[in-house]
């Protein structure tokens, strides 16, 4: 197999599925439609597997598909080591990859990223938002260099370096919190619930703490971001469990109140790597800023 198998095929395989679309990886990579579905073509007739379904309006990973593409990003990730290797790079280039929740970059790293890109703009800087489980999910697929996780995954294939620790509260609206104050939590048994979503581990120690103070979640919706969410409670349509760095403003204005609870929530946010992963000249380099920059917050 090793014999048949060339660089470019994984580059084709591996923007198809990120575009989702064999014209639309063409138009990324620069080639008519005709080279990328030959590539693919070819991966499948050495592979001895159908690695993509076909529909009339995108492209799919079959279970084959899935197997192999932790194997391509691993190839690709490969390939640009060894050539930043071989450069005896003065200065990092080259993509690094790192998925985070969208509240800890919009608290946390935008500074550090601004700072980033403006000190390495050869660096092509890919940051993407996700839930704890997609995060997790990325890092052992090999698709992403980094993630930054709320919480140690405790895997043994994960090395885990902590960052912060963040505190988490709920906030609802001065007229909810005032009722909560006048009648206690369980008046919250009536509330929406906003969140993120179940994926979201916000969302889910929520549940644990509600439950454990008497209140049963009897109506919940989940918004796609983190000013959506906030925007939607200071309107006095429920409450929600978010970061307190991330309502600061919005604390000291009065738009959001915190409602109190016995137990203070908190989360050591760090970074997660896969174990096997050798990292390039690049990425150490982004890693080791990064680090220092988030630990002497």
């Amino acid at each position: 197999m090793i014999n048949s198998l060339e660089g470019r095929f994984f580059l084709a395989f591996i923007t198809s599925l990120e575009e989702k679309s064999f014209s639309r990886a063409a138009d990324r990579l620069g080639y008519v439609q005709s080279t990328v579905t030959t590539h693919i073509q070819q991966l499948e007739k050495i592979c001895r597997q159908k690695l993509f379904h076909r529909y009339p309006r995108g492209i799919e990973l079959t279970e084959a598909g899935k197997v192999f593409s932790k194997y391509a990003y691993q190839y690709v990730h490969l390939s640009q080591s060894l050539k930043e290797s071989m450069d005896e790079l003065d200065q990092p280039c080259g993509t690094v990859r790192i998925r985070t929740q969208e509240s800890f970059f919009l608290t946390r790293m935008l500074p550090f990223v601004q700072e980033y890109t403006r000190n390495y703009p050869s660096v092509n800087l890919r940051i993407e938002q996700g839930a704890h489980q997609d995060i997790l999910k990325g890092v052992l697929d090999y698709e992403l260099d980094f993630g930054i996780v709320p919480q140690n995954p405790s895997r043994h294939d994960i090395i885990f370096y902590p960052i912060i620790e963040e505190t988490i509260v709920f906030v609802a609206s001065e007229d909810i919190a005032q009722k909560v104050s006048n009648e206690g939590v369980r008046i919250l048994n009536d509330q929406l619930f906003i969140s993120s979503g179940t994926s979201c581990l916000y969302h889910t120690s929520a549940i644990d703490v509600l439950k454990n103070a008497g209140i049963m979640v009897k109506d919940a919706i989940e918004l796609p971001s983190l000013e959506m969410i906030k925007q939607y409670v200071s309107c006095g349509k429920g409450f929600a469990l978010v970061p307190e760095i991330a309502v600061n403003n919005e604390l000291k204005t009065g738009k959001l109140n915190i409602i109190p609870f016995d137990s203070q929530i908190s989360f050591t946010h760090g970074l997660i790597i896969h174990k096997n992963r050798e990292c390039s000249f690049t990425a150490k380099k982004f890693q080791s800023e990064l680090m220092c920059f988030l630990t002497d917050i």
